[in-house]
């Protein structure tokens, strides 16, 4: 089926933006919100001070003016790009409640852009970025979970070598549960989440009581100082690690349209952002009066008696990190294929009273085999801490330049956008910079995964453009086709016919097919398309587009959004209620699809045979037509056609 084009993240709010985020903060989606978007932020104290401390100290012992910098730099960066840009400013950067790079890509209308045009140059920006979540999907849950179990080290030395193996049972554990859906995963962990940002805080508050000189840290000019003195190599280094306590911070923005941007602010605002504040500050207080406490600061602040059960809390808070990204990811696979940026897949809808509740089994197994890779590959959090960060830094950069463009083409004053987002893009360059050291320290893994999702990505894409061309030229004009009709009348097949259609123009390949070789057409002939519009939701009243060809053929052109579900036979019955196709059109209705073969062809024109290869494997493997647009089984018939390409 085709999809179609229609028109939002950026320092400013459209009015678009404003009409579409429902006043909703109910308890429910604060506790959602906190279950699924702040686990992965929410546990980067398990690793990331650690991880900046020791950089900033060159690998020695913590030295006072390096911790207080550290601090000072999470802290810092907290504040600048996950509340002022993400949480004040990205959030307004909705398409119609949804969000994410996809959704950014369709506010510019990148779709459809033609080869060598500055809009093209975006869509290939554009979907790299959404690539590179998949890469950081690979990497959260492994370092996430790592990191919790690796407190056995510290509560008992002799179980390091069941670290692993318990490591590989959660996460398999994780992504079985992924089809009961967001909403029963959240309901569980959200809940939990409230006590982990509870316990962060008061472990916080007793290392600040014991070195109440951290808070010194407040001045941002600690953390510039100590950049500026410390020599580049160290100061990257410092750079790169802290930024570990910021990835996460661009879940909000992926999982927009589960939970609305109200819930997400609030939660971010009246407890995540405090507690990590009060707990970075807690770490660094501890080092400064117990520099030997840098094997594990974060366990290392909770009293002996506690660690087990901190153990057994942070294992639960880390299986949510993972948790954030996973439905993150299934949000934009969702979206790419509605946008045709992804061969169609099996979706499944996890929540009939709530949109956006999904579950794609395809995706869910790729990533648990990724994460397991990961984990087997590096072994532990402080190897996995090398890989981790480049991805993220990556998408956030491009997020950045892309809410830049939406707020230009939304009319408002290019010198606040080029000076607002300059500003935040230049942070993200800083620490894109910073992290690109680590690539041959295992930054090289989420990259590879992200290239390869963005090569299928635009293969999936340039071979529909070859295939529609070639239909173009293969497809008969309506007026021809009639008049064949009148000239050699077919036999007249009892009952109704509707022939799925990737134009909204000219007779579709398989109906010519048919009655080239049948020589026999049904009473009446209803020849449906459905678009995919560049926005999350058609209203109902707008879903069918009723065109008489002749008193017995229709064309019937079905508008859906790219967050919606392409029903043909909804379709055709909202066509009938809005009293726009007569209703004797869907009495004894068979609906014909074409099963088209892709063949490869050696020519200079289109993709190299190879790239051709791999997009008929791709097409293969999609998900059945009759099966994406919900046709039962007894009615479809299938034509089968060859194209070239």
């Amino acid at each position: 089926m085709a999809q179609h084009a229609s028109a939002p993240g950026a320092s400013v709010e459209s009015a678009a933006s404003k009409s579409a985020d429902p006043p909703r903060a109910g308890l429910p989606l604060l506790l959602g919100a906190l279950g699924i978007v702040y686990g992965d932020i929410g546990t980067s104290p398990l690793y990331a001070f650690k991880e900046a401390v020791r950089a900033a100290s060159g690998g020695g012992p913590p030295q006072a003016i390096a911790v207080v910098g550290a601090v000072s730099l999470i802290f810092w960066a907290l504040i600048l790009i996950v509340s002022l840009k993400y949480a004040v400013l990205i959030l307004r950067a909705d398409n119609r409640g949804e969000g994410g790079i996809v959704a950014m890509l369709a506010l510019l209308g990148a779709r459809h852009a033609k080869p060598g045009t500055r809009q093209a140059v975006l869509l290939v920006v554009g979907l790299v970025g959404a690539a590179l979540l998949y890469g950081d999907g690979a990497i959260t849950p492994a370092i996430s979970v790592l990191s919790a179990v690796e407190g056995l080290k510290v509560a008992a030395p002799g179980l390091d070598h069941a670290v692993l193996p318990i490591t590989i049972a959660i996460l398999v554990g994780l992504f079985l549960v992924q089809s009961k859906g967001v909403a029963f995963i959240g309901r569980i962990f959200g809940p939990v989440m409230v006590v982990w940002f509870v316990v962060l805080a008061l472990l916080g508050l007793g290392g600040i009581w014991h070195a109440p000189q951290i808070l010194g840290a407040l001045n941002p000019w600690r953390a510039v100082d100590f950049l500026l003195h410390a020599g580049w190599h160290v100061s990257f280094a410092m750079l790169g690690a802290a930024f570990l306590a910021v990835t996460g911070g661009e879940a909000m923005y992926a999982d927009l349209g589960h939970f609305g941007a109200r819930p997400i602010r609030l939660a971010w605002f009246g407890l995540v952002l405090p507690a990590l504040v009060i707990h970075y500050f807690g770490q660094g207080g501890l080092l400064l009066v117990s520099p030997d406490a840098i094997e594990n600061p974060f366990y290392r602040l909770s009293p002996d008696w506690a660690y087990y059960p901190l153990i057994a809390l942070a294992t639960l808070a880390t299986v949510i990190a993972s948790q954030a990204i996973v439905s993150g990811v299934f949000s934009l696979t969702q979206q790419s294929i509605q946008l045709g940026f992804l061969p169609p897949m099996r979706v499944i809808h996890t929540a009939r009273e709530e949109r956006g509740q999904i579950y794609v089994p395809v995706i869910n197994w790729l990533m648990a085999a990724a994460t397991l890779t990961a984990v087997l590959t590096f072994g532990s959090s402080d190897r996995l801490a090398g890989a981790y960060g480049i991805a993220v830094s990556s998408l956030m950069a491009i997020t950045t330049l892309l809410a830049a463009l939406v707020a230009l083409k939304w009319g408002y004053n290019p010198i606040a956008v080029f000076a607002v987002n300059g500003f935040f893009l230049a942070i993200d360059l800083v620490f894109l910079g910073a992290n690109s050291v680590k690539l041959f320290e295992g930054g090289w893994f989420p990259l590879v995964l992200a290239g390869l999702v963005a090569f299928l990505m635009l293969t999936w894409r340039k071979g529909n453009l070859l295939v529609e061309e070639a239909r173009t030229t293969l497809r008969q004009p309506e007026a021809e086709f009639i008049a064949q009709l009148r000239r050699e009348p077919p036999i007249t097949l009892p009952g109704n016919a509707a022939f799925l259609s990737s134009a909204t123009s000219g007779i579709p390949l398989h109906l010519s097919r048919f009655v080239e070789r049948s020589h026999a057409l049904h009473k009446r002939i209803l020849l449906v398309t459905a678009l995919y519009e560049e926005a999350p939701s058609v209203p109902r009243t707008e879903r069918a587009e009723v065109t008489e060809i002749t008193p017995d053929i229709f064309r019937l052109v079905l508008h859906y959004g790219f967050m919606e579900d392409a029903s043909i036979p909804d379709g055709l019955r909202c066509a009938v209620e809005c009293g726009t196709l007569p209703k004797a059109f869907l009495d004894d209705l068979t609906i014909f699809i074409g099963h088209e073969t892709i063949i490869p062809k050696s020519d200079d024109r289109g993709m190299a045979t190879w790239r051709e290869t791999i997009f008929a494997f791709l097409l293969r493997n999609a998900e059945a037509t009759g099966a994406q647009f919900c046709i039962p089984t007894r009615q479809l018939v299938e034509v089968g056609t060859e194209i070239e390409i």
